[in-house]
């Protein structure tokens, strides 16, 4: 069963942060952005068969943009072309301003049954340095929407780590989003990536330490309110994790459409260009060589708090898989204390301070 990802590269503005593949576009864009998605999902189809898939994701760029009646004759396309089991979990992304009730009556009517939000903080003068449009307000009004017309499984984005942040103001965040009934929370430290207005203006985050305590204050917090860390970045109400990023986690197989987008599939990696007149001309996706390995596996798994199991391990890699487990588990007791959990000699994971460090740590144990 894949997971299935279609990107929308439109934003009606760049926010300071954001190294994403995104562009604005007019409705005529849209229409011929939406023409050139089918295609090459009827075009996938046509060439590999009607697969099974369980997880469907529409992200960007701001898809809600695009609109419920193009949103829906999308989903419709994916419908056709691939074998939707009855459950599957289908997601769509949406900023509070580009949307309304009626909108998420639209989308929700056509089968989309996961809303993810940017709302990135619950603090007005952060949502402002953040360069959002919307307010507290908007987010209030759309997550009361979202709700009235059906949805209920929502997601809402935090950010932490900001230059002025402080426990307090991460606090205030939290209490909004878990006071309007989310039911997954998305946290991430701030980067600062390169050719980004915030690295233009020399923006510096605050020192690891200080980054590293609200992170864990995050995760205390968002505990305390019924949010259970499964992932990295992710915490989420019982059964309401997302099953489409756990299929990257997972090492399962996924196809992307769309400028940027990334697929693995036949043990192979693909990828669309971050070239949007390119995919409407037609481009075919771009090798990115093999994909499978025990050691990618590993990385992707370690990022759960559920972590690399013993069990999975040899049920994908054969005898092998309980060696190379074996070996991994042995080289963890060489790391310093209290950066993977020591309980249960099935699996391998990081506690949340091991979290912290896990790229330096990953480099260590599969470099």
């Amino acid at each position: 069963m894949l997971g299935i990802y279609v990107h929308v590269p439109f934003c009606d503005g760049k926010c300071p942060y954001c190294d994403f593949y995104s562009l604005r576009g007019d409705g005529e864009l849209m229409d011929r952005y939406t023409a050139a998605l089918e295609r090459e999902i009827r075009l996938w189809a046509k060439e590999h068969g009607k697969k099974g898939a369980h997880t469907v994701y529409f992200g960007g760029g701001t898809p809600s943009l695009l609109g419920a009646e193009r949103l829906s004759a999308l989903l419709a396309v994916v419908r056709d072309c691939f074998d939707l089991a009855p459950e599957a979990e289908i997601t769509l992304e949406a900023n509070p301003v580009s949307v309304d009730e009626a909108f998420f009556r639209g989308v929700r009517e056509a089968g989309f049954n996961r809303l993810s939000m940017g709302m990135q903080s619950g603090v007005e003068e952060e949502l402002r340095f953040l360069g959002r449009k919307h307010t507290l307000k908007d987010v209030e009004n759309a997550v009361q929407g979202a709700r009235k017309a059906g949805f209920d499984n929502l997601s809402l984005d935090l950010m932490l780590g900001l230059p002025e942040g402080t426990e307090n103001k991460l606090k205030k965040s939290i209490d909004f989003a878990a006071g309007l009934g989310a039911d997954h929370i998305s946290a991430y430290l701030l980067k600062i990536e390169p050719g980004t207005p915030f690295a233009a203006r020399n923006i510096t985050v605050p020192e690891d330490d200080v980054a590293a305590d609200q992170y864990l204050f995050c995760v205390k917090e968002l505990r305390k309110r019924g949010y259970a860390q499964y992932e990295i970045s992710n915490f989420a109400k019982p059964e309401k994790e997302s099953r489409h990023n756990l299929v990257y986690w997972h090492g399962e197989e996924y196809l992307g459409f769309g400028p940027g987008a990334h697929s693995f599939y036949e043990g192979k990696r693909f990828f669309y260009p971050r070239d949007l007149a390119g995919f409407l001309a037609g481009n075919p996706p771009q090798d990115d060589g093999e994909g499978g390995s025990f050691s990618e596996y590993a990385m992707l798994n370690l990022r759960l708090t559920e972590g690399l199991q013993r069990k999975r391990c040899i049920e994908k890699f054969g005898p092998a898989g309980q060696t190379l487990f074996d070996q991994l588990k042995e080289k963890t007791k060489k790391c310093p204390p209290g950066f993977f959990s020591r309980a249960d000699s099935e699996k391998i994971s990081f506690t949340p301070e091991g979290f912290l460090v896990s790229n330096a740590l990953l480099l260590q144990l599969l470099g």
